[in-house]
């Protein structure tokens, strides 16, 4: 994940983002499983904070917290939640364990996690799974693992033909099972375009 830290490689991630093919309907979709009484959102490897503020455009008065690796992307987030009242957006490796930071409603990523190896991924949904109050949902827009090197390509070719080097691709139902075995009640691929997916845990 070290390209995100280097100031130029994250302003022109950035300015990419919404060419990703179909993100928008993954996005909706992960509004629509929030739970009704969001009041409190943690967004993993926040980015420039994009998904925190779409979950905030549906509850306006949710306090967020905003967690990542690069200083070019914190100061993009902070950037877009200045004069905001309720969020905080604070430096976190995702490498390392969570911080206390309380419990919350919801806990939100995108496409940040396939960054790290799996066992990082799965000891870090255990770490999530525990920071979820009753109720809570885990709501992970991921890329990830196809299901051979021909779907793989064509994947690739959609986006530019451009690899990763960072990337570390898990499949998306082992990823479910991970999910379940950390005490996830139910976990599901809620959405799913070619290696983008929508993974969802709920918590009772």
């Amino acid at each position: 994940m070290t390209e995100y830290r280097d100031p130029e490689y994250a302003r022109a991630y950035l300015a990419a983002q919404d060419a990703v093919p179909q993100r928008g309907v993954g996005e909706r979709l992960l509004l629509d499983l929030l739970p009704v009484h969001t009041r409190r959102v943690l967004d993993l490897g926040c980015g420039d904070g994009r998904l925190l503020a779409l979950v905030r455009s549906r509850f306006e008065q949710a306090e967020g917290v905003a967690l990542d690796a690069s200083e070019a992307m914190l100061e993009a987030a902070r950037a877009r939640f200045a004069g905001q009242v309720g969020v905080t957006a604070a430096h976190h490796d995702l490498n390392d364990p969570l911080p206390d930071l309380g419990t919350f409603d919801a806990v939100v990523s995108g496409f940040a996690i396939h960054h790290l190896p799996d066992e990082r991924k799965r000891t870090l949904y255990r770490e999530v799974r525990a920071r979820l109050a009753p109720g809570g949902v885990f709501l992970n827009l991921e890329h990830v693992a196809s299901v051979n090197e021909r779907e793989h390509a064509r994947f690739l070719a959609l986006l530019g033909g451009k690899e990763d080097q960072s990337n570390r691709l898990a499949p998306a139902w082992t990823q479910v099972e991970w999910l379940r075995e950390v005490g996830f009640m139910q976990a599901d691929v809620a959405w799913k375009w070619l290696e983008l997916v929508l993974l969802v845990g709920w918590v009772d």
